[in-house]
């Protein structure tokens, strides 16, 4: 039986949204083995001016449970 763990976590990126997803999924890759899926939980941005300068993405990240660890 595989089981899953979900997690949320906020990415950044000053270029775009799918900047802040691609960067936010590498980083967590580093240090969370077995990364299964992401849901787009909310997107948003700092603007200023008339321009935005930062977007933000909150993503749930899946990732299976190795559960031959001990």
């Amino acid at each position: 039986m595989e089981i899953e763990k979900h997690l949320s976590i906020t990415g950044s990126s000053n270029v775009s949204w799918k900047d802040a997803i691609v960067k936010a999924i590498a980083e967590a890759s580093k240090s969370i083995d077995y990364l299964t899926s992401v849901e787009i939980i909310s997107q948003y941005a700092d603007i200023t001016g008339n321009k935005i300068t930062a977007y933000y993405v909150d993503l749930d990240i899946s990732f299976a449970i190795d559960s031959s660890r001990k």
